[in-house]
């Protein structure tokens, strides 16, 4: 692999990463709980499930865009 495929590929991670975090920074915002204390005190699986597949939707979409 070449120096440029390199930090092309590098530049999308690090593109991809930065949308990604940041959807999910706006959805803690969005909801009228906390995303933390619902997960880890209250141990609520669901929102757990449900988040991790808007998480997976999101990068999907991403992965998509990038490619």
């Amino acid at each position: 692999m070449d120096t440029t495929t390199f930090l092309w590929t590098l530049a999308y991670v690090t593109l991809g990463l930065f949308i990604m975090l940041s959807s999910l920074f706006v959805l803690s915002r969005l909801l009228p709980f906390s995303l933390r204390k619902e997960i880890e005190e209250d141990h609520n699986t669901a929102l757990a499930v449900v988040i991790g597949a808007g998480i997976l939707g999101v990068c999907h979409i991403i992965a998509a865009a990038i490619h």
